[in-house]
């Protein structure tokens, strides 16, 4: 029979400690990673951190300027067979005036197909001060077979933009969006068996048959 002593009771709790601490540890990291992406959506909307735009809590600025910027609109599509375009090029407006423009998308596909848009703002350090109140953008939009829909966007820009020294000579915004296939689609290629796929079935097909 063997006698703990108060050496070896000491060292068993520090290695049951030091386990506990390095679980919680890993769990955690676990945790924040799976987190990492919404936190980092949040985060760069709320500050306009990488170009990200903010989502105005008020239709107007409060004040409009009498100086003017131009804002171009860009528009990109990444796996989604939609012809999707910004109606108006560009805009100039007011800084603080309260203006909306269109996109527009058509389904070019034979199937139902759902898309949604990421966005970001050029130069990066306007991002916090373009302001949309109305946006299309991180929104599921299903589109019908040769179906087009009109995507409006409201927007200005904050005045409080003019104090950035960095920006004082900057005269032109653009507003750039990108349309990703939503994940619970099968991606495009794959919807419709390839020329040499449809071969194989047929032959099959008809090796089946005699």
């Amino acid at each position: 029979m063997s006698i703990e002593t108060p050496g070896k009771s000491i060292a068993r709790n520090s290695n049951v400690v030091v386990a506990a601490v390095c679980l919680a540890f890993f769990t955690g990291m676990i945790g924040m990673a799976y987190a990492a992406v919404p936190l980092y959506k949040m985060f760069c909307q709320a500050t306009g951190y990488g170009g990200k735009t903010q989502r105005a809590e008020k239709q107007y600025a409060g004040r409009v300027l009498d100086r003017e910027v131009t804002v171009r609109f860009d528009a990109n599509v990444a796996g989604v067979p939609w012809d999707f375009q910004p109606v108006e090029r560009s805009v100039t407006m007011k800084i603080g005036e309260t203006v909306q423009v269109r996109y527009k998308a058509t389904n070019k596909f034979d199937r139902p197909v759902t898309g949604r848009a990421t966005f970001n703002v050029q130069p990066e350090l306007a991002g916090p001060y373009f302001n949309k109140v109305e946006c299309f953008c991180f929104t599921d939009t299903t589109l019908k077979p040769g179906e087009t829909l009109d995507m409006p966007v409201l927007f200005y820009v904050d005045p409080d933009i003019v104090n950035v020294p960095e920006l004082k000579d900057m005269k032109t915004i653009t507003l750039s969006y990108t349309m990703f296939p939503v994940e619970k689609n099968k991606p495009v290629a794959l919807s419709e068996p390839v020329q040499g796929d449809k071969n194989r079935v047929s032959n099959t097909e008809g090796n089946l048959g005699g």
